[in-house]
């Protein structure tokens, strides 16, 4: 189940152009466009992208709200005592505010659980990029974080009359180990971060942010050099960087390198999206810092020390106040939307 190449494609032309016009910006210092104090900070047409299905997953309302049936279910587990939410709350940023979370069977996780804000726009799954479908990794989870037999499961929601119909007028048939996974795809595409006071400050409402997240804009695009590995409109860029977080751990996780076994990616995870970040502390992919303000002062600084270190990380020498408005920039990146749970069958 890959992602269609039309996707991907589409997917590397957006990063690209994030890229060159990140780096327009950081040369020219093209900050602020506007020319006046009535016009925003930059000038550009915000939001994200329409996300692209699968061609064997097509989306549905009744798929979706299939998935977030399944999402919210307990009975998707081993065990029965854990759902895909019991690691990804909305009001946790779709994370689950630890620094590692436990697997139904008590077990600790290695890595902090990623946020599911704009999975959909991803092109790479899990911090090292190991899956590359979102369907692909929702099944991995399911049957590693959930303790699921997935062939055990299906029989069970095939007994419970909610299920079996949603299922046959979706997928024309009962549920299946494989269309468990397509239905809660469908659904955690629909978990986009978007409409943020930043978003509307962008479209032309001047009084959506402080004057401390424009000037954290400022800093963000130009000195502090963050728009080179996050840029707009994701906030991202779904490549893999060093940032000196595993040098000299007893047992260093490595990262990137364990997909590719190029010793260049050793150390290297993937760079998260800045929207709605704010939420989901702790951070990194250890859960090492615990505010958000800690996680933007330790990258100001260069990271950590590592001698495979990503070359774009460097020491932006900014004061505390200039830390602030980054971290207020970055706040106003949170989306604002609202989420009810489902009523299960």
């Amino acid at each position: 189940m890959n992602i269609p190449p039309k996707h991907t494609a589409l997917q590397a032309d957006v990063g690209r152009l994030g890229t060159v016009l990140a780096g327009l910006v950081a040369a020219l210092g093209l900050v602020a466009c506007a020319s006046g104090p009535e016009r925003p900070v930059v000038d550009r047409v915000p939001g994200l992208p329409a996300v692209e299905h699968p061609a064997d997953n097509p989306s549905t309302p009744a798929k979706v709200a299939l998935g977030a049936q399944l999402f919210v279910d307990k009975r998707m587990s081993g065990s029965g005592k854990t759902a895909c939410q019991s690691c990804h709350y909305r009001h946790l940023g779709w994370a689950d505010g630890q620094a590692l979370s436990r697997r139904d069977d008590g077990q600790l996780n290695t890595r902090h659980t990623p946020t599911l804000y704009n999975t959909g726009h991803q092109t790479s799954w899990y911090w090292d990029g190991r899956a590359t479908s979102l369907e692909a990794q929702i099944l991995a989870a399911w049957k590693s974080q959930n303790g699921a037999d997935p062939e055990v499961v299906a029989a069970r929601l095939n007994e419970v009359p909610g299920y079996r119909g949603q299922f046959q007028a979706v997928f024309g048939g009962p549920a299946t180990a494989q269309n468990i996974p397509q239905a809660l795809a469908a659904y955690l595409r629909t978990k986009n971060s978007e409409n943020a006071p930043w978003d509307r400050y962008e479209k032309g409402d001047l009084k959506a942010v402080s004057k401390g997240a424009i000037e954290g804009y400022k800093l963000f695009a130009g000195e502090a050099g963050c728009i080179r590995c996050h840029a707009p409109p994701f906030y991202g860029n779904g490549g893999f960087h060093n940032v000196g977080l595993e040098a000299g751990k007893a047992q260093p996780d490595p990262g990137r390198f364990a997909v590719t076994g190029q010793e260049a990616d050793r150390g290297s995870f993937k760079t998260p999206t800045l929207r709605s970040v704010a939420l989901s502390g702790p951070y990194f992919h250890d859960g090492s810092a615990k505010t958000l303000r800690e996680a933007v002062a330790f990258m100001a600084k260069g990271g950590g020390r590592d001698r495979r270190k990503s070359p774009l990380l460097k020491d932006s020498n900014l004061d505390a106040e200039e830390i602030d408005q980054l971290v207020a920039f970055i706040n106003s990146l949170t989306s604002t939307e609202v989420w009810r749970a489902p009523p299960l069958p």
